[in-house]
């Protein structure tokens, strides 16, 4: 009873502190939230700027039924994959080449965070310059070399493996950090188990990191996987969903539905699918993630 009592007391004492921060989040993540569902349940347009009357779920049938939706839903999943997988490969091979580095390691880590620190909008402007087809300098630096110039981002074929690179290339470092923090927190004694029975550099990195790192390395993977799914600076700077709508990802098909369509009940549905997609993928990642450590726990 003294045990139960204590517990109680214990979960009280937790609840009193963490109210106040739980209200504030409420109302400063919820009334938007539950606003954002309202509009997309209203008839609500730039042209007619009413909630009432609701519709329903018109709007969401009216999305569902645009093809220009399911392409944008399919071209957001491509490109969430490929920059993902880039970041994170690339990121894990710097955070090893980082760890074995013992002179001047503050300062590379110093020049990793330059990207990382910037914003966004200021990358895609910076790399919009750098790759303009005729003033640009990666095309004079491709000409110099005798090769021809590239449209990168008016070729509908180049432009959204232009865009990932760029993506690649600010939030790259974000996942190294992560990954370099996760490697020093590591225990030595395996390695020096694994030495001592003569395995290889590669036998230890693939039975002793990648095991340990696991869970630092799926909250890498799901932070970067939710970025991506909601990226819009970058299609919004460096192409504007164009060539076409061969950049178009989600995110911008909602902004040009209720800003561009005029269509704010539209607009508000597709955000709100996109929503819907990122918490169920963070769902059902962190469910396997904790699956995955259990039957780690369990093992003999």
């Amino acid at each position: 009873m003294k045990a139960r009592a204590h517990y109680d007391r214990e979960w009280r004492t937790g609840w009193a502190f963490a109210a106040p921060g739980l209200a504030l989040m409420a109302v400063v993540m919820g009334f938007p939230l539950a606003y954002s569902v309202l509009m997309a349940i209203s008839s609500l347009t730039l042209l007619k700027p009413g909630l009432f009357p609701l519709v329903g779920l018109d709007n969401f049938a009216t999305i569902f039924s645009d093809r220009l939706f399911w392409g944008a839903l399919l071209l957001t999943i491509r490109y969430s994959a490929v920059t993902v997988i880039g970041e994170f490969v690339l990121g894990l091979a710097i955070a090893l080449m980082l760890k074995r580095a013992v002179r001047m390691r503050p300062v590379y880590f110093g020049l990793l965070t330059i990207p990382m620190a910037m914003s966004p909008i200021s990358v895609a402007l910076i790399w919009k310059m750098l790759l303009q087809p005729n003033l640009g300098i990666v095309n004079h630096l491709l000409e110099t070399a005798g090769l021809p110039r590239v449209d990168w981002l008016g070729n509908a074929d180049l432009a959204l493996s232009t865009m990932a690179f760029v993506d690649i290339w600010q939030q790259t470092s974000f996942v190294v950090l992560l990954l370099a923090a996760g490697l020093a927190a590591l225990p030595q004694e395996p390695y020096e188990a694994a030495e001592v029975d003569g395995a290889s550099a590669f036998q230890q990195f693939i039975y002793i990191t990648l095991p340990m790192l696991r869970p630092v390395a799926g909250i890498a993977i799901i932070i970067q996987l939710i970025n991506e799914f909601r990226t819009y600076d970058l299609p919004y700077v460096l192409t504007r969903g164009g060539p076409g709508t061969s950049t178009e990802v989600l995110s911008y098909f909602a902004y040009r539905k209720a800003f561009l369509g005029l269509s704010l009940n539209q607009g508000a549905a597709a955000a709100f699918c996109l929503l819907v997609i990122i918490l169920a993928l963070t769902v059902v990642f962190f469910l396997r993630l904790e699956r995955a450590e259990a039957a780690g726990r369990n093992a003999p």
